[in-house]
């Protein structure tokens, strides 16, 4: 009989083949949480460790309770807090509706203490709020050090691919959106995933880093009185609803963000530089992304915008970072610089080259037929689309949106009643 992959003999671990290694030990578990599970790749693999961050506030713990309370497994869960006390848990789970007989909680911040409860609860899931207060002395004599963080991540992250249990470490995150802490803790997890405010009560969840999935994929909640409630449709919640028609500078981009498509509203401003320095001002997509879009617009179509400062806004307050939102880029700034407003009912998706060719994005089928859903009679992008079964650029026949090879075709088609 082959020893398992994690059999310890007298302090020694062995190696087995592979072919040994039985494979249901790699199946997932699925959290209840249909947003969570499809960023994380199809639910949580067992012997996995997470490390979620966001700012205080933003609802990385009541999260973390709905999941422990939802999880689909008849195990044990164990909730570490090292931030409240017992009964403020208890209050939270009151208000959210997540009690259940399988969740333990513990409050404790000594790392023998916490590894001395794992042995005896066994848990399938725990959840540490948050990994910067738990510490060990053998770590140093202040918590939340980088020694620290290091040595308790490595210790707790060990136990549980031992086990076959998951793990979820909370973090804390720096002015700068960072996790705050060592590095080497973001190299030892399985995943590391951001909990960000989008817009008001929007809350996004994305993975910088997954083993076991895609870092491609957006999950969107909205936060209320009774918890995180999740936005598994969330087509036409991002755009902003007006009477009129578009103003000046805003441009409806399709998005294509995993296995979900978006429209989302991309808001472009421009004014004439102070002093001769010109900026780009842009948080929700890359800055240097921007200038390079205003370049090639400059280029192809004259339009000066060299001695503007640019400001570009996504409604919803979501991070877009898809090749396919750079013609709707180049149309809102296209329309701020010239107070063209764009077509009532226009929606874009289309990478743009440094030729001001529009270059195949991904499923630009079902980008069309998602806008078309909603109402959008004039739809404009590429003649060809990658298809993710294959990778291959294929050319698409059809009549459900407007086919256009460069930058000026797009602009011309938008300004004109073709």
């Amino acid at each position: 009989m082959p020893r398992s992959a994690h059999a310890d003999v007298k302090g020694e671990t062995y190696p087995v083949p592979i072919k040994a290694i039985d494979p249901a030990s790699g199946t997932r578990l699925l959290s209840g949480s249909q947003e969570l599970d499809r960023v994380l790749g199809g639910g949580f693999m067992r012997g996995s460790a997470i490390l979620l961050g966001g700012e205080p506030g933003i609802g990385k713990s009541t999260l973390l309770l709905q999941v422990c309370a939802r999880l689909e497994t008849k195990g044990r869960v164990l909730y570490v807090s090292g931030e409240e006390s017992p009964a403020q848990i208890r209050l939270r789970a009151d208000r959210l509706g997540a009690l259940r007989e399988s969740i333990e909680v513990l409050c404790a911040t000594n790392l023998d203490r916490i590894m001395s409860v794992f042995d005896a609860v066994k848990p399938v899931l725990i959840v540490i709020d948050s990994i910067q207060t738990i510490n060990s002395p053998e770590a140093g004599a202040i918590p939340g050090t980088a020694n620290q963080i290091k040595y308790c991540t490595l210790e707790m992250t060990d136990w549980v691919k031992n086990h076959d249990a998951i793990i979820i470490f909370v973090a804390h995150v720096t002015k700068d959106g960072m996790i705050a802490g060592p590095k080497v803790a973001e190299h030892i997890v399985d995943a590391v995933l951001a909990f960000e405010q989008a817009e008001g009560d929007i809350r996004a969840l994305r993975a910088s880093k997954n083993r076991f999935g895609s870092t491609d994929e957006l999950g969107l909640y909205r936060m209320s009185s009774a918890g995180l409630a999740e936005l598994t449709d969330p087509s036409g919640i991002l755009l902003v609803k007006r009477d009129g028609g578009l103003p000046p500078g805003v441009a409806i981009a399709i998005v294509h963000e995993g296995s979900r498509i978006l429209l989302v509203e991309i808001q472009a401003l421009t004014v004439p530089a102070k002093a001769g320095i010109t900026r780009v001002y842009s948080d929700r997509i890359d800055a240097s992304r921007v200038a390079r879009i205003a370049a090639v617009l400059e280029k192809q179509t004259g339009l000066r915008l060299s001695d503007q400062d640019i400001y570009v806004n996504v409604a919803g307050g979501v991070r877009l970072g898809e090749p396919g939102i750079d013609l709707a880029l180049a149309a809102a700034l296209y329309s701020a610089r010239t107070s063209q407003p764009l077509p009532l009912g226009s929606a874009l998706a289309g990478e743009l080259s440094l030729a001001g060719e529009i270059r195949p994005v991904r499923q630009m089928g079902k980008r069309a037929r998602a806008a078309r859903t909603l109402n959008f009679s004039r739809v404009i992008g590429p003649g060809e689309s990658i298809m993710p079964e294959h990778g291959k650029i294929e050319q698409q026949s059809g009549s459900d949106w407007l086919k256009v090879e460069s930058l000026k075709s797009a602009l011309r088609i938008l300004w004109s009643n073709e």
